[in-house]
């Protein structure tokens, strides 16, 4: 059973279609990114997933929960981090992370959130109040919220934007190796072409709402005769087609014999 499984789904806004038929699945153990330019549609899916935007159409289950009939059961199983949802600024890091354990009913709550914050550098930070972080440990300390319960499913919006190159590789890698352990699976999203390759399986290209191309980011370049993933995304960026049809693969070199 994936952790995440999307199928069909749309959202409209004001006759505009946001995010039109789509669907996939994300396993335990794996890395997806899903990507595209800023009005794509990444965002409005990620808040259909996480149960703040309903669906016109369409279903979305969190390790075979649907989080229309039964929400509770899967937004427990799922969490999310991003830089646009800062943790309250009048609480310290320590009293997020108790309030969010508490919420979330984790179990041996001051022994987990000690191991957050030693994991994601925090310790001289635990008691001051989140509104005065800067915006890379603001970052970090989403991060450690989002992983204190272990989520089956971990939903990341650009996660590593305000962090500075070394702090972002050492995210990078605790996230890829919670991953391997098999525990949860995550959807990652994120404008960073050298990220996405570094750390996804498999990456979703949307574009105007419509999901236009899929595949591992290290093959999937060729496959359309770009020559790395960021001129791919620049293709997917400017190419009017793909709100009507889906790309095309480059021809093979037998079939250009």
């Amino acid at each position: 059973m994936p952790v995440l499984s999307v199928h069909n789904l749309c959202k409209a806004y004001a006759g505009k279609q946001a995010v039109e038929a789509a669907s996939f699945a994300v396993a335990a153990g794996e890395v997806v990114g899903l990507l595209g330019p800023n009005g794509a549609g990444k965002t409005t899916t990620l808040n259909m997933i996480l149960g703040v935007l309903a669906p016109d159409r369409g279903e979305v289950r969190i390790d075979g929960q649907d989080i229309v009939k039964r929400r509770t059961c899967a937004l427990e199983r799922a969490n999310f981090a991003a830089v646009y949802a800062a943790l309250p600024g009048n609480l310290t890091i320590e009293q997020n992370l108790r309030i969010f354990g508490m919420l979330y009913g984790v179990r041996n709550l001051s022994a987990r959130i000690n191991e957050v914050i030693r994991e994601y550098d925090l310790e001289r930070f635990r008691r001051t109040r989140c509104g005065v972080l800067s915006a890379g440990e603001q970052t970090r300390a989403s991060l450690a919220k989002a992983m204190l319960t272990l989520p089956r499913l971990l939903l990341l919006d650009e996660p590593t934007a305000s962090l500075d190159p070394a702090v972002a590789r050492c995210i990078r890698a605790k996230i890829r190796a919670y991953a391997e352990t098999g525990r949860g699976g995550v959807l990652w999203t994120s404008h960073n072409m050298q990220e996405v390759e570094a750390v996804c399986d498999r990456v979703l290209f949307l574009s105007r709402g419509r999901i236009v191309l899929e595949g591992a980011p290290a093959a999937l370049p060729a496959q359309y005769g770009k020559k790395d993933l960021e001129e791919l995304f620049i293709h997917v960026a400017q190419e009017p087609l793909v709100a009507q049809e889906p790309l095309h693969a480059a021809p093979s070199e037998t079939e250009t014999a």
